[in-house]
């Protein structure tokens, strides 16, 4: 198994801080966002997007990052030097107890999901499926079910709006013989489809016994972050950055949306964090129609200036009468 550098891949020294991270994260996924890229490139930028999530889905959760600290410690170690939580390993990577093995366990590894085989062996919803049939019922000849496998599936915020057809693979792997049996499908992703959703393939899971019938397959929805929104049920949130004079004089801006910008007006006297309606830009909602796109206002305060600019600052500060501090002027 490949091991994933996930410091290295945001492109940040392992003691960056939650603030550093989050830049990191929206500047790749805005550079590799699949929506944003060449017909030739998108391939390879959303391959990009999804390894960018994945880091960041990582090292962005307190307890997750320091199981992985202590992942990338110990595969880093020469081999034959042991230490908690490895086997010693060979070529530097330690045997590691995998995630929810058990024994006699079949394995199901995936592709066309978003998560890489390292995400899902530690950090991930991988199925491992003991075998549901007892030596009696295996020697009698009674046909059983298999059981159901569930596994996660990253979905885009652009598929939940608009829907979408993944292919999707299976490679599962026999615990007594090491055999691989692939398989291979195409899953629809259908549009509004909700967080922590599992996604029903009849028929992909557990074979069944002595001509028995196949278990489910059960995909479990994670949405991909964005780089530009927020999600809260099917409205979705956007930061957007105006100027003192924009919040004081009203504006209009260009604001992104899963289907494109829209201009929207920012009146007169606009608050820092107060948040401003787009309807029905927002994701499919149960029963039909759309949530709602809220931009949550940030007055941006330019950190330089030149000598004229900060000549008219000087004389607004001499002659304004407003007194932020000062409630009767609230």
């Amino acid at each position: 198994m490949e091991f994933k550098d996930y410091y290295k891949i945001l492109g940040v020294s392992d003691e960056a801080g939650a603030d550093a991270l989050k830049h990191a994260f929206r500047d790749l996924a805005r550079k590799y966002h699949p929506d944003r890229a060449k017909p030739e490139e998108r391939s390879e930028s959303e391959s990009k997007f999804k390894e960018v999530n994945e880091a960041y889905e990582v090292l962005s959760d307190p307890e997750k990052r320091r199981k992985y600290d202590a992942l990338r410690n110990g595969w880093r170690k020469p081999a034959g030097t042991a230490s908690s939580g490895d086997g010693g390993g060979s070529r530097g990577a330690p045997r590691f107890t995998r995630r929810g093995g058990r024994e006699g366990a079949h394995q199901y590894h995936f592709g066309g999901t978003g998560f890489s085989d390292f995400f899902e062996e530690f950090f991930g919803g991988r199925g491992d499926v003991s075998s549901p049939f007892s030596r009696g019922a295996q020697q009698s000849g009674f046909t059983e079910r298999g059981h159901d496998v569930e596994s996660e599936i990253l979905v885009t915020l652009e598929e939940v709006a608009r829907g979408s057809v993944r292919k999707v693979s299976l490679t599962k792997v026999d615990p007594e013989t090491g055999r691989e049996s692939a398989d291979s499908f195409t899953l629809r992703i259908p549009p509004g489809v909700r967080e922590g959703q599992r996604l029903k393939v009849s028929g992909h899971g557990q074979a069944g016994l002595a001509g028995g019938p196949s278990g489910d397959l059960f995909l479990r929805v994670r949405y991909a972050r964005h780089p530009d929104f927020r999600v809260r049920g099917s409205d979705l949130y956007y930061e957007l950055n105006i100027a003192p004079w924009e919040a004081v004089l009203g504006a209009r801006v260009r604001v992104p949306t899963l289907h494109g910008s829209v201009q929207m007006r920012v009146p007169a006297g606009t608050q820092s964090g107060q948040k401003l309606r787009v309807r029905g830009k927002g994701l499919p909602a149960r029963g039909g129609g759309h949530g709602d796109l809220f931009a949550e206002v940030v007055i941006c305060v330019p950190t330089h200036t030149t000598p004229r600019e900060r000549e008219r600052w000087e004389e607004l500060a001499r002659t304004s009468e407003y007194n932020p501090r000062d409630s009767s002027d609230s």
